[in-house]
C-alpha cells in the first residue's frame, strides 16, 4: 500500500499519535506525515504510506490554510488555550475597536514578515527542542524566520467581527493562508500586540495543505471502518496524483529500466528550469522516480527512485 491519506486530526492527539494509530489500523510500519499540527488543533494532516514516505521532501513545503479563533484579552505562555495566562498589556478599548483599526492590524501582518518561533515549539537549539527548554523554565534567544502571510482576513459571525465572551475577552475568527513554517500562534500574539492587548489562539483548524483539503479528509474512525470493509481505494491518493503540481515526463521501457537502476535519462527540448523536480512516469502513469533536471546536459538525474 503506497500513497497519501488526508486525515482529519482530532483534538488532543499529537501528530505522532495520529501516525501511530494509522500504523495500527493499516498494519503497516512505513507511515509518516508532512507537517505537524499542535495537539489542540484539528484538521488536515497529510499522512504518507509505504513508498509515499520517500516523497515528504516534495510535499512538506506546501502552503497551508487555517480557520483560527483569536482570543483577545490575555496572552498565554504557549500562545494557545492550553497554556497558562500571563500578564500582558491592558487596553481600555478592549472590544471597542473600530473596524478600520482591526483591518489595519490585520494588514500589517500580511505579506513577508519575520516571525520569532515560540518557545513551545519543536524548533531545535543546540540539538534540544525549544519546548523541552520551555518546560524547564528556560527561555533562549531565537532567530526570526521569514514567512509569507498570503491572506489574513477576519470572518464575520452573525454580522459581527468580535464575539463578546462576557468574561472580559473577545474572539475574532480569521482565515489564514500562509507559507510552510508559519506559526499561527505567533500570528495571533502579534495581532494582539498591534491592538495593544494580550492575545492567544483559542481554536485552530487546518483546512488545506497544498491541494489536500479538509473536505477530502477522513477521520480515524472512518479509516478503521473502511479498512475493515476493504474499501480503502477511494481514500488513498496515488503517488502520481499526490504530486500533481510537478511537471512530468513519460518514460520508454528502456528508460524505466535505466531509471530503476539510478541512471540519468536524456530529455532534449524540455522547457523545465535548471534544478527543477520532474515526475518520471511509465506509460501506465505509474510514478517511477522524481528526477532533477540538468539544463546544461539536458538530462534528468533520478533523485528518488520508487521502483
Amino acid at each position: 500500500m503506497d500513497g497519501v491519506l488526508v486525515i482529519d486530526k482530532p483534538p488532543e492527539l499529537t501528530s505522532h499519535d495520529v501516525v501511530a494509530r494509522v500504523r495500527h489500523i493499516l498494519h503497516q510500519r512505513r507511515i509518516g506525515h508532512t507537517g505537524t499540527l499542535d495537539p489542540f488543533a484539528t484538521g488536515v494532516l497529510v499522512v504518507l504510506i509505504g513508498k509515499g514516505t520517500r516523497l515528504a521532501q516534495f510535499l512538506s513545503g506546501d502552503d497551508k490554510e487555517y480557520d483560527a479563533i483569536i482570543r483577545l484579552g490575555y496572552a498565554t505562555d504557549t500562545g494557545d488555550r492550553t497554556g497558562k495566562q500571563i500578564d500582558g498589556p491592558k487596553n481600555e478599548k478592549l472590544g471597542n475597536w473600530h473596524e478600520d483599526e482591526i483591518e489595519k492590524a490585520l494588514e500589517t501582518l500580511r505579506g513577508w514578515i519575520d516571525q520569532v518561533p515560540p518557545m513551545y515549539s519543536a524548533k531545535k537549539r543546540e540539538g534540544k527542542k525549544l519546548y523541552e527548554l520551555a518546560r524547564r523554565g528556560e527561555e533562549v534567544d531565537r532567530e526570526p524566520v521569514r514567512v509569507c502571510i498570503h491572506e489574513f482576513t477576519a470572518i464575520r459571525s452573525d454580522g459581527q467581527l468580535l464575539k463578546d465572551n462576557l468574561d472580559g475577552t473577545f474572539d475574532l475568527r480569521a482565515r489564514v493562508l500562509c507559507s510552510s513554517g508559519t506559526y499561527v500562534r505567533t500570528l495571533a500574539e502579534d495581532f494582539g500586540k498591534r491592538l495593544s492587548v494580550g492575545a492567544h489562539l483559542a481554536e485552530l483548524r487546518r483546512t488545506r495543505v497544498g491541494d489536500f483539503r479538509v473536505d477530502q479528509a477522513v477521520t480515524l474512525d472512518d479509516l478503521k471502518t473502511s479498512f475493515a470493509e476493504g474499501a480503502l481505494g477511494g481514500l488513498v491518493v496515488p503517488l502520481n496524483a499526490a504530486l500533481s503540481k510537478l511537471p512530468f515526463v513519460h518514460l520508454s521501457g528502456q528508460d524505466v529500466r535505466n531509471v530503476s537502476h539510478g541512471r540519468e535519462v536524456k530529455v532534449e527540448g524540455s522547457r523545465w528550469t535548471d534544478g527543477e523536480n520532474v515526475k518520471m512516469c511509465d506509460t501506465d502513469e505509474q510514478l517511477i522516480a522524481i528526477g532533477q533536471y540538468d539544463a546544461t546536459a539536458q538530462v534528468l538525474h533520478p533523485r528518488v527512485v520508487l521502483t
